[in-house]
């Protein structure tokens, strides 16, 4: 079973990879510009989901062909994990046809509170009063941050459709935090990866091919974009950092992907940004400061951060 060190403070041990992962999930919330200009291009929603996770499944699916067996248990909550994500960023992607950007980043900035009661109540790791205040300021700065006036019934289906994006990503990172850092970096990404794949790969044969691939060099450079700039790299940076700090945090610093979406609505889906988003952004802030970080202890973080020599093993950072 992972263990996990007492809660530490946002000192130097614990305040670059805090703002390493913030770095990743800004890029995780430029998501919407990529994902609406292709649904708005013709492209299918799921394809678009499979776009996003398949070029970093095939570029590092040898990795997991070189795992050791005894730890294909791991290798299989990343696939169940990747599966689950997979498919929940249908919904999301779905919606954006329907529903304003500020609007979905609403429901989709609830995953720290679903990330907090996934823990809790299946990985049996008990969130801080701390923790739990931080993610009730993240869900605060959403609804402040919404426009009721903006949410017509008819957007409704969609908006309780786009949850399973938070939903799933809580789930997706408790595995990651609690499951798969025994594994390397890379065969984490893969593992994650993969499973988004599969999942989505059956619906792609179904569908027609105007569905599903992109016409033009514009359209391809989309996909590009989707796959590196909010996939394989970004992912790559949140699946090392995430677990040194742990769940709680990475959930809360994840929020910064809030005034990214903003900013995406404003500055390519003509929305506006009022008094509201900017206040919604300092409580972000202070929810990622507050918020205490929790480093899962195993061989692979260990040897990312190593203790230094003479420090007692039960010493805190």
């Amino acid at each position: 079973m992972t263990e996990l060190t007492p809660s530490i403070s946002a000192d130097r041990g614990s305040l670059l990879p805090t703002c390493l992962v913030v770095l990743a999930c800004a890029c995780f919330g430029t998501i919407p510009y990529f994902a609406k200009s292709l649904t708005d291009a013709g492209i299918a929603s799921y394809a678009v989901a499979f776009y996003r996770y398949g070029l970093s499944a095939m570029v590092l699916l040898p990795l997991l062909l070189r795992i050791p067996a005894a730890l294909l248990p791991t290798v299989a909550w990343g696939l169940v994990s990747g599966v689950t994500v997979g498919l929940g960023w249908i919904g999301f992607v779905a919606a954006l046809d329907s529903v304003p950007v500020s609007s979905l980043g609403v429901l989709y900035m609830t995953y720290p509170v679903f990330t907090l009661l996934i823990g809790w109540f299946w990985f049996r790791d008990s969130p801080s009063k701390r923790a739990i205040s931080g993610a009730l300021l993240v869900v605060m700065a959403a609804i402040l941050a919404s426009s009721p006036a903006a949410i017509e019934p008819r957007q409704l289906p969609a908006m309780l459709l786009s949850l399973s994006a938070p939903i799933s990503f809580g789930f997706g990172i408790n595995v990651l935090i609690h499951k798969l850092t025994p594994l390397p970096a890379l065969a984490r990404v893969a593992t994650f990866s993969t499973g988004a794949t599969a999942s989505l790969l059956p619906l792609l044969l179904l569908a027609s091919p105007e569905q599903v691939i992109p016409q033009g060099s514009d359209q391809w450079l989309l996909v590009a974009g989707l796959a590196f700039g909010t996939a394989l790299l970004p992912q790559l940076i949140y699946t090392t950092f995430a677990p040194m700090i742990g769940a709680a945090r990475s959930a809360v610093a994840g929020s910064i992907e809030l005034p990214m979406m903003f900013l995406v609505g404003l500055l390519f889906m003509n929305e506006s940004i009022g008094v509201a988003q900017w206040v919604a952004c300092l409580l972000v802030t202070a929810a990622i400061v507050m918020t205490p970080a929790r480093a899962t202890r195993n061989l692979s973080t260990q040897m990312v951060m190593p203790r230094k020599p003479g420090r007692d093993e039960s010493s805190k950072d």
